[in-house]
């Protein structure tokens, strides 16, 4: 939110001379963010007048419309002549008072304006706009200076258009929506610099009256607790916004408009009540504020033609709905330059309903932003008043005597507060008196409890609030106040979070990292160290996701949680296997160009507790109770933490050297192994068997057990995958289940020979359907001690061989830690090991 100074200090008075960074330090201190405190002043250098333009001569045979413009500058250019100027805005005309910076001065952003030949034509100087003056982002055309303004040619431009102003962009916190506003800032000043408030939203306001302003029925009153609505007739259509409202809104970020709608937008920002202005004319019967009915549609004010589902609530007259409430107005109502008659509504809605409309249709308006953080419903009836003034002032008209206040709001409900609580918490002392002075600043009423509170500090039991409970009644404005906790965070912010000690906790005594912790760090360095590239995805899911990856209907991974209120109605469900958010990645990064991709995750997946019913209700006022905790751990989904890669393109990379090579799905179940290798599983307890298993090709599957059991599944993915998710071919992926995997076995230390290996290769025939991993496994029970290692090199097939066969070639390491094996022992070895093979396989040695 940006604001200016000037404004803030019609409700507060700020030390006349009090410097900017002091100021950005006090909001600091209160809680809120200041992104930036800007002098204005400082930002523009150089000469800066108020000039009349005098002749316009429009230039052709350019791209673009460029006119020469004579303006008059007073005596500022020295010469009392009208200056010469190129500009290429046609918002302006021969009489129009507009902002002027001369050869010399330097714009926001460094820019230098000099004198040079453009066009043509010689300019000296640059007429500016909003945009240029670091003002606001309107840069569709200058500013042109309204009637009010009693600046002449050649006078300072400064104060015209508020660059002698200071200006404060504020970063407002979700829960703080007052500060959207100022009275929610001036009043939050007013504690920092203990300085008396002239509250905007104490003037007197007329209520409703027995006979509506108009015809209205509000069928939704959880959706729409307060509705008022007031008429004005026989406004000026071609009235202007004066030229300090528009200053103010431009320097808040918000483009003038026209006045009724201007009038809005400023009480919005003054008292921080959203606002609508209806063309009463174009209204066709009474209005409905309603729940929308699923497919009914809506032209918004941004021209987008809008579906409506039943969750958004709508304004509607005869001919259906005309406003998308608190959000954004319908084009067939709004306020259009020959308006005569305007219908002010002021209304409080419900701020949950409001959030989920604005995030369904991505229609993130200034109302719709404070809507969802909360609204003073106290405040409707003095806004309308504010802005039936504004525009009878300023746009003539007659207001009707008649007030629409539809009002369903609930009173406060008071919160039960030990007044020793905050001292409790925070560890500093505060007495009970001053609890309730700082809970009374905020705006809250303070009822005493069955102790009567004393300044006494020899009163037992009261100075240190013992036994005292205070009935803490918050504001209106304050709808984030709904329990102790959040007077206790008021009372220590007000007494400055400068009082609270930084005493950092003892650290418990431990040995580190965990045991998940640390294996969860060693699969992802092994995967890092290979090539793979760690994305963290969102982990949100569509309901399509289950289709599109061939899950079969009894399936334990269809079954999702469905979450309540989703950043996007597109993925409202938690992931229930990393490879449907990790394979859109790898598609986004396909389409920005990238070819080969080795990707990999590791994250939790969620699978929910059939049956589990709701979790108990737990509030914040104390610690639950172990029952409590075992009633909500028992609703709360399983979270397995699994990892996952996927790969694409090539391996290895083609280059002088020669071809790459891709990569396939022997490349998954290698990355599979690697991980339960860093995980510290040892390779004779992991088997790899051929499986079929959605998302992956029945064919090119295998499943990785350990143990005999089945802890994950690799390969390439399902041709029909494929297509439907629009990736390339032989795409490959793994998922592991790590939390199944057993603890780490102490590992003891190898022993190192110093003698010199045997090698021997041997190349056994078996069935196409034994898998080379039961031949190794075969290989190294018969081989014996002395066997090193193994490992398959080749694999044949032909005819010479016969159907069905195939040859596996594996290279043996033989090693004796105490001797030099003679050829007699490594061929014994040899020997022994293929023995195994073909009692327990069938295999023969090739060529034999």
């Amino acid at each position: 939110m940006r604001v200016s100074v000037s404004w803030l200090r019609e409700y507060i008075d700020l030390p006349a001379d009090l410097p900017t960074g002091d100021l950005e330090q006090a909001l600091v201190d209160l809680g809120i963010e200041v992104e930036s405190a800007v002098d204005l002043a400082e930002t523009v250098t150089g000469q800066l007048v108020v000039g009349e333009v005098r002749e316009i001569e429009e230039l052709t045979g350019f791209k673009k419309p460029i006119r020469f413009c004579r303006v008059d500058v007073g005596a500022a250019n020295g010469t009392g002549e009208p200056q010469e100027i190129v500009c290429g805005a046609r918002n302006f005309a021969p009489g129009d008072r507009v902002v002027v910076i001369l050869p010399g001065g330097v714009l926001p952003g460094g820019f230098a304006i000099g004198a040079r030949k453009t066009y043509g034509h010689n300019s000296a100087g640059m007429i500016c706009s909003a945009k240029e003056l670091g003002l606001g982002d309107d840069h569709s055309g200058i500013i042109v200076l309204g009637p009010d303004v009693t600046a002449k040619p050649g006078d300072d431009a400064r104060p015209v258009v508020g660059l002698d102003d200071v200006v404060l962009d504020l970063e407002i916190t979700p829960d703080r929506g007052y500060a959207l506003s100022l009275r929610g800032l001036a009043r939050e000043l007013s504690h920092a610099f203990d300085v008396p408030l002239r509250d905007p939203a104490l003037t007197p306001a007329p209520g409703g009256t027995d006979t509506p302003a108009y015809p209205v029925e509000v069928r939704d009153t959880v959706g729409c607790d307060r509705f008022t609505a007031r008429l004005v007739r026989g406004v000026d259509p071609t009235a202007p916004t004066p030229s300090w409202m528009q200053q103010r809104l431009v320097t808040a970020g918000i483009r003038s408009i026209s006045l009724p709608v201007d009038i809005t937008n400023y009480v919005m920002l003054e008292l921080g009540q959203p606002m609508h202005a209806f063309d009463a004319d174009r209204i066709a019967g009474p209005l409905v504020v309603r729940r929308a009915e699923a497919g009914e549609k809506l032209t918004t004010l941004d021209g987008v033609n809008r579906v409506l589902t039943a969750d958004d609530m709508v304004i509607c007259d005869d001919t259906g709905p005309i406003s998308l409430a608190a959000v954004m107005g319908g084009e067939t109502s709004e306020v259009v330059a020959g308006t005569t008659t305007v219908l002010f509504e002021a209304a409080h809605w419900d701020p949950a309903m409001v959030g989920r409309t604005a995030r369904r249709h991505k229609l993130f308006s200034e109302a719709a932003k404070r809507w969802e953080r909360g609204v003073d419903p106290a405040v409707a009836l003095v806004a309308l008043e504010r802005a039936v003034r504004l525009l009878t002032e300023h746009g003539g008209g007659t207001p009707s005597a008649e007030i629409l206040d539809i009002d369903h709001v609930q009173p406060r409900t008071p919160i039960s507060l030990p007044a020793d609580l905050p001292t409790r918490r925070v560890g500093v002392e505060y007495p009970p008196a001053r609890v309730v002075a700082l809970l009374e600043r905020v705006g809250c009423t303070v009822a005493q409890g069955a102790d009567r509170l004393s300044e006494d500090p020899g009163a037992v039991g009261v100075a240190s609030g013992v036994g005292t409970v205070l009935s803490v009644t918050p504001p209106t404005w304050r709808p984030d106040l709904t329990d102790p906790a959040d007077l206790v965070e008021e009372v220590v912010r007000l007494d400055g979070y400068d009082r609270v000690p930084s005493v950092l906790p003892t650290a418990p005594p431990g040995r580190g990292l965990t045991p998940r912790q640390r294996r969860r760090r060693a699969v992802a360095g092994s995967l890092a160290e290979r090539g793979y590239v760690e994305v963290l995805a969102h982990p949100f899911v569509s309901p399509e996701l289950a289709d599109q990856l061939g899950l079969p209907a009894d399936d334990p991974r269809r079954p999702a949680v469905r979450l309540a209120n989703p950043l996007s109605e597109e993925e409202p469900l938690l992931r229930t296997t990393l490879l449907g958010p990790l394979l859109g990645i790898l598609k986004r990064n396909l389409g920005r160009g990238h070819r080969d991709l080795a990707l990999y995750e590791i994250g939790a997946v969620f699978h929910p507790r059939v049956g589990a019913g709701s979790p108990p209700t737990m509030g914040v006022d104390r610690r639950p109770t172990d029952e409590e905790f075992a009633a909500a751990d028992a609703v709360v989904p399983a979270q397995p933490v699994h990892v996952a890669v996927v790969l694409s393109g090539d391996l290895d990379p083609a280059g002088w050297w020669g071809p790459g090579r891709p990569a396939g799905w022997a490349d998954a179940i290698e990355a599979a192994r690697d991980v339960l290798a860093a995980a510290g599983i040892p390779d004779e307890r992991v088997e790899v068997r051929a499986a079929e298993y959605a998302p992956w090709h029945p064919g090119r599957c295998a499943e990785l057990r350990v143990d005999g059991s089945v802890v994950g599944h690799a390969g390439e993915l399902h041709p029909v995958v494929v297509a439907a998710l629009e990736l390339p071919r032989r795409t490959s992926a793994m998922e592991l289940n790590l939390d199944t995997l057993p603890p780490t076995p102490v590992t003891p230390a190898p022993t190192v020979s110093g003698f010199p290996p045997a090698l021997i290769d041997v190349a056994l025939v078996v069935d196409d359907s034994v898998p080379a991993e039961q031949v190794r496994r075969a290989l190294e029970a018969g081989a014996g001690e002395l066997l090193e290692d193994v490992r398959l090199f080749d694999v044949y097939s032909g005819a010479q061989l016969g159907a069905g066969r195939r040859s596996l070639a594996y290279k043996l390491t033989f090693r004796a830690p105490d001797r030099t094996l003679t050829v007699e022992e490594a061929v014994a070895a040899r020997d022994a090991a293929v023995a195994v093979a073909a009692e327990r396989l069938g295999a023969t040695l090739r060529g034999a």
